[in-house]
C-alpha cells in the first residue's frame, strides 16, 4: 500500500479531531457532562471534578469518517466486510461506554452500570463479532509469533474472542487514570498493530482503520494532555479495548496484542493482584490500584506517570513487531 496513503489517514484523523474538539467540549460543559472523581483515589485529582467527559465520541466518529473515506476512495471493490466489522466492534463497545458515562454524569450514579449489565453487553457485541467471523469462514487457529506452529482452537475461538474483546476492553479501560494516559498508550499501540498489519497482512481496511485511530488519538491528545480539557471516559476506553482486540484477530495476531498491550495487562494484574491480596491477607501490595495511581502516591507528578508509561508501551510495540516480523 502507497506509504502517503498510510500518511494522509493519520493526517485527516487527527483534523477531524482537532477541529472538532473546539467545538464539542464547550458543548459537553454546556451539558454539564462533567466527570465525576472518585471520593478514594488520589486527592490530587479532586480539581479535576467538572472536566467534561464522554470525548470519546470524538475518537469515534474521527476513526470511522476517516476509515470509509479513504477505503472508499481507494478501493475499487467497495468496503469489505473486516471494516465494517471493527466499525461494529468500536461503536458497539463505544455505545457501551456511552451508556456508562450518561448514567454517571447525568444521573449521578457514580459506578455507571453494574458489573454484569456491562459484562452482559460487552459478550453480546463479542458473540455477534464472532458469528459474522463464523460466517466469513474465518480461520480458527492461532499462531505461535515467531514459529509456523498453528493450534487449531475450532468452536473454542469463540471463546477465545469473548475472552479477548472483554478482557482488552475491560484492560484498557482501567489504564484511562491520568491525563493523556491512555491516548498515549493506546495511540502507540494502534501504531504497532498498524505497522505489523502493513507488513504482513493483505488487508488494507484494517491498516486504514488502525492509523486513523492512531489520528484520531494524537487530535485528542492535543486536548487530553496535562492539564486535561476533556477525558475521553467510558466511551472511548471501552471502545479503544475492543477495537485494537478486533484488529488482533482480523490480522491473526491474537497472542502478540498480550505483548503489544503489555501496559494494558500490567495495569490488569496489579488490579487482580491488589485485590486477590486484601482479600486473603488483609494487605495491599500497592498504594492504589491500577499502578498509575501507585506511583502518583510514592510522588511522582503526573506527567511523570505518564511519559514513563508511554516509553514503557513504546518499548512492549517494539518488542511485539520484532517477535512477529524479526523472529520469522
Amino acid at each position: 500500500m502507497n506509504i502517503l496513503v498510510l500518511i494522509v489517514t493519520i493526517l485527516i484523523a487527527f483534523l477531524i479531531t482537532v477541529l472538532l474538539s473546539p467545538l464539542f467540549i464547550p458543548f459537553l460543559r454546556r451539558l454539564k457532562f462533567g466527570q465525576s472523581i472518585r471520593e478514594e483515589g488520589p486527592k490530587s485529582h479532586l480539581k479535576k471534578t467538572g472536566t467534561p467527559t464522554m470525548g470519546g465520541i470524538m475518537i469515534v466518529i474521527s476513526a470511522i469518517v476517516t476509515s470509509l473515506i479513504i477505503v472508499k476512495k481507494i478501493s475499487p471493490e467497495g468496503i469489505g466486510y473486516e471494516l465494517w466489522l471493527l466499525i461494529f466492534v468500536i461503536a458497539g463497545y463505544g455505545l457501551l461506554g456511552f451508556l456508562d458515562d450518561f448514567i454517571k454524569v447525568v444521573m449521578k450514579r457514580n459506578l455507571g452500570l453494574t458489573s454484569k449489565q456491562k459484562m452482559l453487553g460487552q459478550i453480546i457485541i463479542a458473540l455477534i463479532f464472532y458469528f459474522i467471523l463464523d460466517a466469513h469462514d474465518f480461520p480458527t487457529y492461532i499462531q505461535i509469533p515467531g514459529t509456523s506452529v498453528q493450534w487449531e482452537l475450532g468452536w473454542g475461538y469463540a471463546l477465545l474472542i469473548i475472552f479477548m474483546l472483554v478482557g482488552s476492553s475491560n484492560a484498557v479501560n482501567l489504564t484511562d487514570g491520568l491525563d493523556g494516559l491512555l491516548a498515549g498508550t493506546a495511540a502507540i499501540a494502534f501504531g504497532a498493530f498498524g505497522i505489523l498489519a502493513w507488513y504482513g497482512f493483505s488487508h488494507y481496511e484494517v491498516i486504514i482503520f488502525a492509523l486513523a485511530v492512531v489520528g484520531a488519538l494524537l487530535g485528542f491528545l492535543v486536548f487530553n494532555a496535562h492539564p486535561a480539557k476533556v477525558f475521553m471516559g467510558d466511551t472511548g476506553s471501552l471502545a479503544l479495548g475492543g477495537a485494537i482486540a478486533a484488529i488482533a484477530i482480523l490480522t491473526k495476531l491474537e497472542i502478540i496484542l498480550v505483548v503489544i498491550g503489555g501496559v494494558f495487562v500490567i495495569e490488569t494484574l496489579s488490579v487482580i493482584i491488589q485485590v486477590i491480596s486484601f482479600k486473603t491477607t488483609g494487605k495491599r501490595v500497592f498504594k492504589m490500584s491500577p499502578l498509575h495511581h501507585h506511583y502518583e502516591l510514592l510522588g511522582w507528578s503526573e506527567w511523570r506517570v505518564v511519559t514513563t508509561f508511554w516509553l514503557v508501551g513504546l518499548v512492549f510495540s517494539v518488542l511485539g513487531i520484532y517477535i512477529e516480523v524479526g523472529l520469522t
